[in-house]
């Protein structure tokens, strides 16, 4: 089922109206849906060099568009329609004890898993379930989702297709990489 869904939503990309189609992607994935904007993004960036701001741009608004929805359904719905979606993604055991943590960590929660590979959905859920305060949120989306789609677009603004198969394959790990050290040098600095 993932596969057909990721060839339909590369698919897309090559549509005329494939700016819509990402923002559509870009919503929802921050709240349900299993794909990544950056499979749109990374095609028609290629495709249009030219448009990679304003592609980033579309991406980063509808994710956090989409991000605000995630929170309502974890604020609002979480035992309806939240617990749900967090079960099928095979997270619904952690959350008791995720819960009782989140938000002191809430910034680096939502940090981390907007620019990593970690289901960015999990957190705009549980942001919501925990009550973490709104503006935190948001302001911390918007920089998390700004600093990788924007990190994506200059990546292939700048390199063009060459770069496409480090984006592909290994800007997740490095973005990954850069959270845990970022973790790392915060905790060195607390408790030293």
């Amino acid at each position: 089922m993932l596969q057909r869904l990721y060839s339909w939503t590369m698919a897309l990309a090559e549509h005329p109206k494939a700016i819509w189609w990402l923002a559509l992607v870009a919503f929802v994935e921050s709240s349900v849906f299993p794909i990544p904007p950056d499979v749109l993004m990374i095609p028609m960036i290629l495709a249009r060099p030219s448009r990679a701001w304003l592609i980033a741009l579309v991406a980063l608004v509808a994710s956090v568009a989409g991000g605000m929805l995630g929170y309502a359904i974890g604020a609002f719905f979480y035992d309806s329609i939240g617990q749900p979606i967090l079960e099928s993604l095979g997270k619904g055991d952690a959350v008791a004890e995720f819960n009782t943590r989140f938000n002191d960590f809430g910034f680096w929660a939502v940090l981390g898993a907007g620019v990593t590979p970690f289901p960015y959905k999990v957190i705009t859920i549980m942001s919501g379930w925990t009550g973490m305060p709104i503006g935190t949120f948001i302001a911390t989306s918007i920089l998390a989702r700004a600093l990788r789609f924007f990190v994506v677009a200059g990546l292939l603004w700048k390199f063009g297709a060459p770069i496409r198969d480090f984006i592909e394959r290994r800007l997740g790990l490095m973005f990954t990489v850069f959270v845990v050290l970022l973790f790392g040098g915060f905790f060195v600095l607390r408790f030293l």
